[in-house]
């Protein structure tokens, strides 16, 4: 595939990619499942309907193309509704996760100029003290609340037809906001013609749905890989998406796997870690998985070899950003390599390059780009040109990881360049000791940081949530060193290693190492102070 057919029709709306499935009139697209067991299916009409009757209340409330629409809300029936009502109108979605507090509200409504928001009932209260939420337009899906519009009740009596504005592959349909390691959130612009190409991509080369499978991605609203894998990869090839809004449980999750005969799975690498760690693996049944993924962090390969040896099946591991789509990755044909990301995924023309924008030799650590006029590529961060361009370095866009290429294409990650730790002289990635710990009986989920030291710069320390009845005293700290030291060069073993009940995470999952980093700067601090 050429870099040329990731472009859209010159005129061209995401929803058109969805609605076409609800032509078949028992077309299955939702089925969703909640944590008391009660199960709801919806057809491909059926959303298109729902969603239409919800963009005649955004139009008789005046919403119109360009507006931006912050949405809030959990995995649901109705979050579909909303995505696609304000894409058929032209309007800018604004992810919204249900984490957020009010502090993270009032910046996406102020700085990203929102003309109203849609949330679930129990995250209101969130924006009652946002200052300015009164020139707010306020929708509310489930009970009603004073001075907000019930746009369940109001959906009820209206047209389940409704006509698309036209809209042009460089008009902006979504505005997620991601965080740096500095600084507010960024809020990255991606347009009708960035869902085109995400299509071309993600779908078909890496989670490898068909038309009729049933896909279960456990992202949850609010962030961008909701929006890559529950809503555009499912829908936009006329699968049925798997729907659960209940809290992670190992045992469930293989459970739902088993009774709901999935056919692809995409969770983050913390899931596929826990559900690895159990032992009665082999009790489940999951042979109707022909397909599974993981994107967030490289998955360790002791995971890989659990699913493998216990179901026979080959959890492939995939690299992408909130500002592209998956870029590496393993597709089915490509040839595993344990501890490798994968290959480029076709069109993507990933490659790696220096400080300056120049490709390095094989087997060179070097920063993981892509070319600037990748139409997968967002098209700059919101009223931020000087975060824009930061990441540029001739023709390509820099992601912030390092990695190096091998001979035969393959991407071997080395860490974000602000992970790495250099200890001594040494230059050591954080992934390849977490690797090693994972794979230790002891270890439940680990992350590993560089902490500050007088005489050797920086040391590797290790944050580890051990395995329940596992002793946190000085024995188990030695064993598992010396574990690492035979299992990986021995400079790299954690020179510390503090045992916690839990590690930051983003709501996608991903482990905050910038959150250790930073505890580990100002405990070195406070204890120089003096």
């Amino acid at each position: 595939m050429k870099k040329t057919d990731l472009i859209a029709p010159e005129q061209y709306n995401i929803v058109s990619e969805i609605e076409q499935y609800a032509e078949q009139a028992d077309k299955k697209t939702l089925i969703y499942h909640d944590d008391e067991g009660h199960q709801t299916t919806v057809t491909y009409a059926e959303l298109i309907a729902g969603a239409n009757q919800y963009g005649h209340v955004f139009k008789a409330h005046g919403l119109k193309k360009g507006d931006k629409l912050l949405i809030l809300m959990p995995r649901s029936i109705e979050t579909y509704y909303l995505y696609i009502a304000a894409l058929k109108l032209g309007v800018i979605v604004i992810p919204g996760s249900e984490m957020l507090r009010t502090k993270d509200l009032q910046y996406r409504i102020q700085h990203g100029e929102v003309t109203a928001v849609a949330s679930v009932d129990v995250g209101a209260e969130q924006f009652e003290r946002v200052d300015g939420i009164d020139h707010v337009t306020k929708f509310i899906i489930g009970q009603p609340r004073d001075q907000w519009i019930d746009l369940t009740g109001e959906a009820q009596d209206q047209s389940t037809e409704l006509e698309t504005i036209p809209t042009h592959r460089d008009d902006v349909a979504f505005l997620p906001y991601t965080s740096g390691t500095t600084g507010n959130p960024k809020a990255v612009i991606h347009t009708h013609g960035w869902g085109y190409a995400h299509l071309q991509m993600a779908p078909k080369h890496w989670l490898c749905i068909e038309e009729d499978d049933l896909v279960w991605a456990t992202a949850a609203p609010g962030w961008q890989k909701w929006v890559w894998s529950p809503f555009l990869s499912i829908m936009g090839k006329g699968a049925t998406a798997f729907i659960y809004n209940g809290r992670f449980n190992a045992e469930t999750y293989l459970k739902l796997l088993q009774d709901n005969h999935i056919n692809v799975l995409c969770c983050t690498p913390t899931e596929y870690r826990i559900m690895s760690k159990l032992e009665n693996l082999t009790d489940y049944d999951l042979s109707h998985l022909h397909s599974a993924v993981s994107a967030g962090e490289p998955l360790n390969r002791e995971v890989i070899d659990q699913f493998r040896d216990n179901f026979n099946l080959s959890v492939r591991d995939g690299y992408g950003q909130t500002e592209s789509t998956l870029l590496i990755g393993f597709l089915k044909e490509t040839e595993l390599r344990p501890g490798a990301m994968g290959k480029a995924i076709p069109g993507s023309e990933t490659c790696v390059v220096d400080d300056d924008g120049n490709p390095v030799p094989p087997n060179t650590v070097g920063n993981i780009a892509v070319p600037l006029d990748l139409p997968a590529l967002f098209h700059g961060y919101y009223k931020d040109p000087e975060r824009t361009k930061a990441p540029q370095r001739g023709d390509y866009y820099i992601t912030g990881d390092q990695a190096y290429m091998d001979e035969d294409g393959y991407f071997w990650f080395d860490g974000r360049k602000d992970d790495i730790i250099i200890s001594s002289g040494y230059t050591i990635g954080p992934f390849e000791v977490e690797d090693s710990l994972i794979k230790h009986p002891d270890v439940k989920e680990c992350a590993v940081v560089a902490s500050p030291h007088e005489l050797r710069g920086n040391i590797v320390k290790a944050f580890i949530i051990p395995q329940d009845g596992v002793a946190r005293d000085d024995a188990t700290v030695k064993k598992l060193q010396n574990y690492v030291k035979q299992d990986v060069a021995p400079y790299k073993y954690p020179r510390a290693i503090e045992f916690v009940d839990d590690l930051p995470k983003t709501n996608s999952g991903k482990i905050r190492r910038v959150e250790l980093r930073d505890l580990e700067q100002r405990r070195y601090d406070e204890q120089h102070r003096s």
